[in-house]
């Protein structure tokens, strides 16, 4: 199950993707990528991307949603999505606007709106900066009245992201972003189609019961048992959705009936043929996850490597148990470790502040010590660093290995 799931996640057994063109078709394997903008060495989504994609650079991601349109970002919880389900999510779009979040907003704030639109008519595309003089408001989206407005006609549809400087968000309408080929509404019926069978997509294995939340969570409405048993039993009867057993556990999964052969290769000890990595394996190089990755974030690490992992960027100092920006380590098709990196921007140096390696983890040998020299030389590359400090990392012998290994592969 865990080799599946990073399988089809792109993670293992390793970077079967490259450069910009590797990039787009990573970002569609996995169906959609967390955006979060904090950047201690680099943004979640960017690690994210690093740990698929051979020679991958942010630069690309840029590219690629915003000149190249083939990708756009969306949700109160921000995911990149692939331009071409924008139909799709239209449906979504249009929900929120009659919801009871931003239904009545839109109602009671229908002047300022127009004088939002009004300014991106005449001025082309604008962020919040753009906007001054304007009224405060308390709201977690924004500080400004344009703030809420442009997230409000964002999140409801007429306005999609254009760009953005500096990391903040530039707006425009969405007929001046979307490829016309793309900028339509599909029917109810082709749109919740196209969820049922992307929340299992994205997953990879689920139960009944977590799929139908995950469902009714996609599509913005409520979802009934009864409804959500006839989904699911159309699913399976026309072979788009698969049940399979998860040795261990007595509950019914299911998978993508197309994902069957995958499944039958690895139960043989196979690597899928669509699976092989360019060159490095997760045997020979570590990679450190992402804090959103969807393989190890909101518990999943628990269920799938009972490997214990909470993001404490967003604890208060004192409760934090491991550190502030604390990524795990897959090693193999196992979680193995967590490090604490940092990157000095001052002395161009990655910093890595402490090291927590499992009780029970396979890592006590000179082949894991070396697959952990090449995963933090990568991405110390990754990151343009000329130096490495390890200091947080013990015992003394695996530092001592660690620094042999890098200095001598220059």
């Amino acid at each position: 199950m865990r080799r599946f799931i990073l399988g089809k996640q792109g993670l293992w057994p390793g970077r079967r993707w490259q450069g910009k063109a590797g990039t787009a078709e990573a970002i569609r394997a996995v169906e959609a990528v967390q955006i979060d903008p904090i950047t201690v060495i680099a943004r979640s989504h960017e690690i994210t991307l690093w740990g698929r994609v051979a020679d991958y650079h942010p630069e690309y991601l840029d590219t690629l949603m915003h000149t190249d349109r083939l990708f756009f970002d969306y949700g109160s919880t921000l995911f990149i999505y692939p331009m071409n389900e924008l139909p799709y999510w239209r449906l979504v779009m249009r929900r929120r606007a009659d919801d009871e979040r931003w239904k009545p907003y839109i109602k009671a704030n229908g002047p300022l709106l127009d004088e939002i639109r009004a300014e991106l008519r005449a001025r082309g595309p604008l962020g919040n900066r753009d906007f001054t003089n304007r009224a405060r408001v308390e709201n977690y989206r924004a500080r400004k009245d344009s703030g809420l407005a442009l997230f409000a006609l964002w999140i409801t549809g007429e306005l999609m992201s254009h760009s953005r400087v500096r990391w903040e968000r530039r707006y425009d309408f969405r007929e001046n972003v979307a490829p016309a080929e793309w900028n339509y509404e599909a029917s109810e019926e082709e749109a919740e189609d196209f969820f049922a069978r992307e929340t299992l997509s994205y997953v990879g294995i689920c139960t009944a019961r977590v799929w139908a939340r995950s469902f009714a969570g996609d599509i913005r409405r409520s979802v009934s048992a009864e409804e959500a048993r006839q989904r699911l039993a159309s699913l399976q009867d026309r072979g788009i959705f698969a049940p399979v057993m998860v040795e261990g556990n007595k509950d019914l999964h299911y998978v993508a009936g197309n994902d069957l052969p995958l499944l039958e290769a690895l139960e043989a000890g196979q690597v899928p043929n669509a699976w092989q990595p360019l060159d490095t394996t997760t045997d020979t190089e570590v990679v450190f996850l992402a804090p959103l990755e969807i393989v190890s974030a909101r518990g999943r690490a628990k269920k799938l490597f009972n490997f214990e992992y909470v993001w404490e960027v967003y604890k208060p100092a004192h409760t934090r148990r491991w550190g502030y920006y604390t990524l795990p380590i897959l090693y193999g098709d196992t979680l193995v470790a967590r490090i604490d990196p940092k990157l000095d921007r001052a002395s161009n140096t990655l910093v890595i502040k402490g090291y927590w390696p499992e009780v029970d983890a396979p890592i006590n040998t000179p082949k894991y010590a070396d697959a952990l020299a090449q995963g933090l030389a990568h991405f110390a590359s990754f990151h343009k660093a000329r130096k490495l400090d390890l200091a947080g990392i013990q015992p003394v012998a695996l530092r001592k290995h660690i620094q042999r290994t890098v200095k001598s592969s220059g």
